[in-house]
């Protein structure tokens, strides 16, 4: 029967349990056992589509058109293996599913209560993964911090999966943090003490601790932190602060986090994992032979895990290029046609982010105008191609007040506008076009040149598309429709002709890119970084020549 591990955190949020749930499933696999890792986040909001990406990060999709949390784009990019709806649940769905049957008369006329009606619908979900039997391990990480209120009905139905499946069948990890007092040059273990106590209060007790550490754990500590928190020594993994979340894998294999996990779920040890790829990668991220510097446009760049897959796929990118990827955060709301040419001149790129609303709109088309006509490689992806279409619309067709309609309902020349299917949608969540859909790129183009196919399939979160009515000006002006929804005609991509690098995606294609298949798109738009790059720098030496003689 499928095995399932629970992976909780105490003391602190952002202890990185994502990454610790990520590295056991990718150690796992490495030793021939199939894993998934599901997310339960304990906030009321039915998925993350409607949150604002200051509030928790960016939205993630997958496949199927689920709108989940950014911890499934770690997942996915360790495993190389897609997840689905069935990967990220929150206590919003779990309730509205059980009012639902509530009001159809399914409990016929008993008392609806958390447990057992809550608790016994998020057990439901946990085994849904495992229900086929096509995992050998499922891996469930819980969101939030032990101690918070509205956990509390996820650690109990743990509990009661504990005691119905068997410990040989159910183990938890649980991450806490071991602070280091600078003053008294001490590791404190109490903060352990106290979150591993809570967490027995509510009837479960943790099988392996992992500690967040700045310092390392010397055996003494490991022992003491065993001792007071009744689990073998061995099952006390130290994790250090990486220089990358792609280390920790291999800091967990040397760790031995696998090898106690599986002998605690009775399982084989399997083969030794060698995960050669993976440590090509490591080897390339952390000793680049050239560094370029890409300009990230956005209006969220404040926090990092807003643009999160993006990132992640330049760092995936940079180290096929064997080049580091320094992104610097560029805020459009502050960018404008004075100040554009100082902030951008000396970027070897630029990318233009997604996004919602009209805030810092005008200075995303003011840096894709910039990257335009300064020849600096350029990607938008979906508000960044949209905008990109505004752009061109504007400055090289000459429709001054060319616009989104999501920005500005009244323009005389809408080229972005609601997509048809759109128009009679009322709720917000989990409606717009979502998911993956095909997308048939034109043969001649650099895009088809990029991917090695003409037919491909990435995914979607959009409401609004490029106006098909403007499309014959555009090609005309130079424009190119590289991509197009062969079903509806939506265009995909645009790609400018006689630039050296100028592409809009409406999808997005940092939803795919994964360390072991870097996406494409990312690749080639890091690979035209550097040949920007080699020329200044070869005009440079040029011209310096010419200034000697």
């Amino acid at each position: 029967m499928t095995k399932y591990i629970f992976v909780t955190g105490g003391v602190t949020s952002s202890l990185g349990k994502g990454i610790i749930a990520a590295s056991l499933a990718k150690l796992l696999q490495a030793r021939g056992y199939s894993a998934t890792i599901q997310k339960f986040d304990p906030y009321i909001n039915v998925d993350p589509g409607t949150l604002n990406p200051y509030e928790h990060g960016e939205c993630y999709v997958t496949d199927d058109g689920a709108e989940t949390d950014l911890d499934l784009g770690h997942y996915e990019r360790f495993l190389n293996t897609p997840t689905s709806q069935a990967n990220n649940v929150t206590t919003g769905r779990v309730y509205q599913y059980v009012i639902n049957k509530e009001r159809e008369g399914a409990f016929l006329g008993k008392t609806v209560q958390v447990i057992p009606h809550i608790t016994d619908e998020i057990k439901r979900r946990i085994r849904l993964l495992g229900n086929d039997n096509k995992y050998d391990v499922v891996i469930t990480e819980l969101g939030g911090t032990v101690g918070d209120i509205e956990s509390l009905p996820y650690i109990e139905a743990v509990r009661q999966l504990k005691w119905e499946l068997g410990n040989e069948n159910c183990l938890v990890v649980h991450l806490t943090l071991i602070p280091y007092l600078k003053a008294a040059k001490e590791l404190k273990t109490k903060p352990t003490q106290h979150s591993v106590k809570m967490l027995s209060e509510n009837g479960v007790h943790p099988d392996i601790i992992v500690c967040r550490t700045e310092e390392p754990l010397y055996n003494d500590l490991k022992k003491k932190i065993a001792l007071f928190c009744n689990v073998r020594p061995e099952a006390v993994i130290e994790a250090r602060d990486a220089d990358t979340i792609y280390g920790v894998p291999i800091e967990m294999m040397v760790e031995k986090l696998d090898i106690i996990a599986l002998k605690l779920l009775e399982l084989p040890l399997g083969n030794e994992p060698e995960l050669i790829k993976w440590k090509e990668f490591l080897t390339k991220l952390r000793y680049p032979k050239t560094k370029v510097t890409v300009g990230l446009i956005g209006k969220y760049v404040e926090l990092q895990d807003a643009y999160k897959s993006i990132l992640e796929s330049l760092i995936h990118a940079g180290a096929v290029n064997e080049c580091k990827v320094e992104v610097r955060n560029i805020h459009s709301e502050y960018l404008t046609p004075e100040n554009a040419a100082e902030k951008l001149q000396n970027l070897d790129a630029v990318l233009v982010a997604p996004g919602f609303g009209s805030r810092g709109i005008e200075g995303k088309i003011d840096a894709i105008r910039f990257a335009r006509e300064e020849n600096i490689p350029f990607f938008g992806i979906c508000l960044g191609m949209q905008m990109a279409a505004v752009e061109f619309a504007r400055n090289v067709l000459g429709h001054h007040d060319a616009h989104s309609t999501e920005m500005n309902a009244d323009t005389h020349h809408a080229v972005i506008h609601l997509m048809d299917e759109q128009k009679d949608i009322q709720h917000k969540g989990g409606t717009m076009r979502l998911g993956a859909y095909d997308c048939t790129l034109d043969p001649a183009s650099r895009m088809a040149g990029i991917y090695g196919k003409t037919l491909i399939q990435e995914r979607h979160r959009h409401r609004y598309e490029f106006n098909n009515d403007y499309l014959e000006a555009f090609e005309k002006a130079g424009m190119m429709p590289a991509g197009k929804n062969p079903s509806s005609g939506l265009v995909e991509v645009i790609e400018l002709n006689n630039h050296p690098f100028f592409i809009g995606t409406q999808f997005h294609p940092e939803y795919k890119s994964t360390v072991e298949n870097p996406h494409p798109l990312f690749v080639a738009f890091v690979k035209a970084a550097k040949q920007r790059q080699e020329t200044k720098k070869e005009e440079a030496n040029y011209e310096k020549n010419l200034s000697h003689n």
